[in-house]
Parts: C-alpha cells; structure tokens; sequence
C-alpha cells in the first residue's frame, strides 16, 4: 500500500496518471478490501434489530452495488495480467502487496452471503445454487491464498520482525471468512447429506485458519512490543488483528447453530448437542479477546490520529474487522437474548456505517484523480 504525497485540487479525473490506461497498469488486489467493507456493512445492517423504515432496502442496494464494484474490479485486475503480464506477475515477489490476494475471496464471500440474506426472499430458493457454487468457487481460493503466499513468504519474499504487520493476516483468515459462510449456507442446502459435507468442510477451513492467525497474532505483540507501532502509513493495521477473532467468533457461532438439526440428520445426533455447546463458548470467548484488541486498536488510533493518517486503500482496513466483530456482537445478542449485545452491536454498526462513508469518500475522492492507482512492484520502473 502507498498514499500520495500531496493533495490536489484539481477536478480532472486520473489527473495523476500519466495515462488513463494506468489504471489498469497500477492495479493491485488492494482495491478488493472495499468490497470487503462494504459488503460486511450491507450484511451488518440488515441484522440490527431496529425496524427502521427503508434500512434493509438501502442494505439490499448497498449488497447489490458490492456485487458492481467486485465485477469491475475483478475486469481491471484480469486486464492487468493480460496487458501488463511481466509486471502483474512482481506481485509474488512483494512482501506487503501479495498478502493481499486474500481480499479477493473474503470480498466474494459477502456477496455469498449476500445471496442468503437478501437474494433468498427476493428471488427464492434458485439463489442457493448460485451461492453454493460460488461458495466451493471461495473456498479453493481461500485455499490456496492460506497455503501459497506464506509457501511465497518462507522462499522468495524478504522479511523482517520489525518491518511486520497486521497484514500477514490477510491470507491466512481467507478461509476463516469461508468457514463462516458455509456455517449460514450449509441449512439453505436441500440434501442432508450436502449440509453435512459444507458443515464439515466448513469446520475444516475454521481450523485451518484460527491457530495460524493466532500464531501471527503473538508475532505482532511481540513485534508492537519491541519495535513499537509501524509507519503511520499502515495504521489501519491495527484493526486487521481483530478480523480473524470477530470471524472466528462469528464462525462457531454460526456453526454451531445449525449442528443439531445436520448431524441428527446424518445419524449423529449426540455430536451436533456438543458443536452447538462448543460454538456457544468458543464465541463468546473469542468475542472476549476481540473486546480487548478492539479497545487497543482505538488507543493506537487515538496515538496515530494526533501526528496525521495520510490516506491509501489501508482504510478499509478500518471496516471489515468491525463489520464481523460487530455480527458477532449481533449473533450472540440473537442466540443469547442479552440486551448488552444487542445495544452493543447497534453501536458498533453505527460505528461501521460513519467510517464506511469517511473511506469511501476518501476512496472516490482519491480514485477520480488518480492518486490510489500505485503498484509499489512497480513502483521503480518507468513507464
């Protein structure tokens, strides 16, 4: 990631470009984390146990232009690989860049769920085949973010304790972010032997992501302890470490939820009671160790907001990690009936929903005069 060096005021778009095929050239997987921000607003909002006149309807929308923006992000970074092939591919090679391949999938991933939550009763059961296929489709690419960019990070690319972020996250929680789409997809399913294979899986992708995030989480304090906090340019950062706690939380409890009714149907009755018990626990657990980050992740903020934040696409860092902390909150009000949850977790989308329209701003205002298209690959290259 990389933020301008200066404002301008000029109203000329992609005034900072050379060319308008920049764009593409300068194009990085960064972009997806907006997609990220504003599809976990659109699923947030339609959660709150508010009846608001036209909320979920704006929430619907919002979803649906999350489906927009994924399409024509997904058609610039394709004609990047076409177009720029020899300089799309330096991605691999960067330390900070290619972790964030892992936005593409969790990007999908609320549009799947966005499918459930609002495809399902406008267009009925049809929508469920979409999102099952997409979701195996979200899977394999979590799949291989988690396994291939720290495969990257252990033989090509060059790092450092002190130069380390919240960022290294990003392609490990990928499938973490999957796991919890499956536990709301798996009961959509008609066959009971369908629900219990996304069940399953989805419990598999849960461990294959919560004990390596957790691993880079007692990285990170050790690093925050001894190197103190990175460049301001990455204090967005801070909020990363709360995405795969909120997720893991989020994840069990969704899970858990609907084990009973799955395993009994597949003649395990005893061991869906347990899953249930466990994702209970393992959410309000994690939803406990996410309270403390958060708190420490405002009091980072707090610090860097008194020198200055230049603005980059690191911003949408800020959303996310609420956004799923904030339906874990919601979750836990739901399943347990605490008011505490449930006024908690409508302060925390109002939260979400005031930063979204900070960043977004930003990110148009930044977007129409060129300033975000930078590729740090390519940085050093003349054009």
């Amino acid at each position: 990631m990389t933020c301008p060096n200066s404002v301008t005021t000029g109203i000329k778009p992609f005034s900072h470009l050379q060319h308008p095929r920049e764009v593409i050239r300068q194009f990085t997987p960064n972009w997806f984390a907006a997609t990220m921000g504003t599809g976990v607003l659109a699923l947030a909002l339609a959660q709150l146990p508010l009846d608001i006149p036209g909320l979920r309807a704006f929430a619907e929308g919002l979803w649906l232009f999350n489906i927009f923006l994924f399409a024509v992000f997904t058609a610039v970074y394709t004609a990047r690989w076409v177009l720029f092939f020899d300089e799309a591919r330096r991605i691999f090679g960067h330390s900070t860049v290619s972790m964030f391949f892992g936005t593409i999938p969790m990007g999908l991933a609320t549009i799947i769920n966005g499918f459930l939550v609002f495809g399902l009763p406008r267009w009925g059961d049809g929508v469920i085949d979409i999102a099952e296929m997409l979701w195996w489709l979200d899977v394999a690419m979590s799949l291989a973010c988690g396994v291939l960019i720290p495969y990257m990070m252990f033989t090509r690319q060059e790092h450092s304790i002190d130069q380390m972020t919240a960022v290294w996250l990003l392609p490990v929680v990928a499938a973490e972010v999957a796991a919890a789409s499956g536990g709301l997809l798996a009961p959509h399913l008609a066959d009971a032997h369908s629900q219990l294979v996304v069940l399953v899986t989805s419990y598999v992708l849960w461990a294959f992501s919560l004990p390596v995030a957790f691993s880079i989480l007692t990285i990170l304090l050790l690093r925050m302890a001894l190197h103190k906090l990175p460049h301001e340019n990455m204090a967005a950062s801070s909020w990363l470490a709360l995405g795969p706690i909120g997720t893991g939380a989020l994840g069990m409890l969704l899970l858990g939820a609907d084990a009973p009714v799955i395993f009994a149907a597949n003649g395990l009755p005893g061991i869906g009671e347990i899953a249930a018990g466990l994702g209970l626990v393992a959410g309000i657990t994690l939803w406990g160790f996410g309270l403390w980050w958060m708190l420490i992740a405002v009091l980072i903020t707090l610090r860097y907001l008194r020198a200055g934040i230049p603005f980059n696409l690191g911003w949408w860092g800020f959303t996310f990690p609420l956004g799923v902390y904030s339906l874990a909150t919601l979750k836990l009000a739901s399943t347990l009936n605490l008011t505490f949850f449930s006024v908690f977790g409508c302060v925390l989308v109002a939260l979400l929903a005031v930063m979204w329209l900070i960043v977004a701003r930003r990110t148009l205002q930044g977007a129409w005069r060129g300033e975000l298209f930078v590729s740090p690959c390519i940085a050093g290259l003349k054009k």
